[in-house]
């Protein structure tokens, strides 16, 4: 188990040199430090805790400042834990970075998704409508809620209120491609969470060990240059022909 965090940037595309299309979405990974190292003996769970996003002292507090000095490092916004690693691969004040992970990966991407306030049951929930004739006079509504008996309504019964704005993980994704030179990492397909919002990526749980063959990408940004002395000889090869 291995895992960084990293802030969503968004989501671009990416070719392959066979033409395939690949949708990613782009994590920029600043420098990870070891701010602590838990232990069975000590803590009765082996995790490390990792730091990210530095600010400046104004903006923390004495006990936030003294916990980051212990690392040698300076105050950070974020700090997260990941359990299951193994310690004695981490040292205190280690610095992590992109090159932790490798193109073909399958990795779980944890974020807080987007908040989308009080809905109804309609969007929430994804419930039918009624019908939407105007003498329906009832086109959105929760429907019923406990006719029978006990004559009340039951606990668990999906309604209306608060939607998004919880954690989630999306699971087995690939990871595409590690840019090293804008220190980013790109995951084949979407991410939860906003734009500029923490994500974590760690190793799948479900297949750790599975990992898929590097693909040969072209970036979308990249123009594949011409060869003018072969398309030269392709056009007089098409002009003897006819």
């Amino acid at each position: 188990m291995k895992g960084i965090l990293g802030k969503k940037i968004g989501m671009t595309q990416v070719f392959t040199k066979e033409g395939k299309l690949i949708p990613v979405t782009v994590i920029e990974i600043e420098p990870n430090v070891v701010t602590q190292i838990k232990t069975v003996e000590k803590d009765g769970y082996d995790a490390i805790q990792l730091a990210t996003q530095t600010i400046r002292e104004g903006l923390s507090n004495k006990p936030k400042m003294g916990h980051t000095k212990k690392a040698n490092t300076e105050p950070k916004r974020f700090l997260r834990e990941i359990r299951g690693v193994n310690v004695a691969d981490y040292t205190l004040g280690q610095v992590i970075n992109a090159d932790i992970f490798e193109s073909g990966e399958i990795v779980d991407v944890t974020g807080t998704s987007k908040g989308k306030g009080f809905q109804g049951v309609i969007k929430r929930h994804n419930q039918s409508t009624g019908p939407m004739g105007h003498g329906s006079q009832y086109h959105r509504g929760v429907g019923s809620l406990g006719t029978m008996r006990p004559m009340h309504v039951l606990k668990g019964k999906k309604l209306p209120g608060q939607m998004g704005n919880v954690k989630r993980t999306v699971q087995n994704l690939e990871i595409v491609q590690i840019d090293m030179e804008n220190n980013c990492i790109l995951v084949k397909g979407n991410v939860p969470g906003a734009k500029k919002s923490l994500v974590l990526i760690k190793t799948a749980v479900k297949m750790p060990d599975k990992k898929k063959e590097k693909a040969d990408l072209i970036s979308y940004k990249e123009e594949t240059p011409v060869n003018e002395t072969e398309l030269a000889e392709n056009v007089e090869t098409v002009e003897t022909a006819e």
